[in-house]
């Protein structure tokens, strides 16, 4: 019997992750379609233009760093995207006023539009592809399967 059980826990495990990457890939890839097709922005250009908005609203100064690390992306990864994005113009890395040490990541004018443009459009696509999807039982579950991780991995990584 425990033999039975094991093998079923374990199936379920599989059966839940394989759920969990295809949720992941299928709605990932409507938001972005839908996303690039009404505003020409990329999903990684509008996660960075969002997460520079998010933290520069909340701080004074938005390190390369501090950005990588909300957004759980290796260093060089955003440092190449920053790259694309600053050659067209949406953001700039301009030098800290505060300390003078590093170099802020800021929304460039051009930047600011496409993140007001692609807001709405981004919204209307995640609702659509996600959150209408669900009750609101489940909507919760998801959350708390978020927290339950998040906090595992804030106490792994201290």
């Amino acid at each position: 019997m425990p033999e039975t059980s094991n093998r079923r826990a374990a199936d379920d495990a599989r059966t839940a992750w394989s759920a969990y990457r295809r949720l992941h890939l299928l709605v990932d890839a409507e938001v972005a379609r839908e996303l690039e097709s009404g505003t020409g922005l990329s999903m990684p250009d509008y996660d960075v233009l969002a997460a520079v908005a998010e933290m520069a609203a909340e701080q004074e100064c938005v390190r390369v760093s501090g950005l990588a690390a909300r957004m759980h992306w290796p260093h060089s990864r955003l440092s190449r995207q920053l790259g694309r994005m600053e050659r067209r113009g949406l953001i700039a890395r301009e030098p800290c006023e505060r300390d003078g040490r590093g170099d802020d990541v800021v929304l460039a004018e051009p930047g600011r539009r496409a993140l007001e443009k692609a807001a709405p459009v981004h919204l209307t696509s995640v609702h659509r592809h996600f959150t209408d999807l669900l009750t609101a039982e489940q909507l919760a579950a998801l959350t708390g399967i978020e927290e339950t991780i998040a906090r595992h991995r804030a106490a792994v990584t201290g």
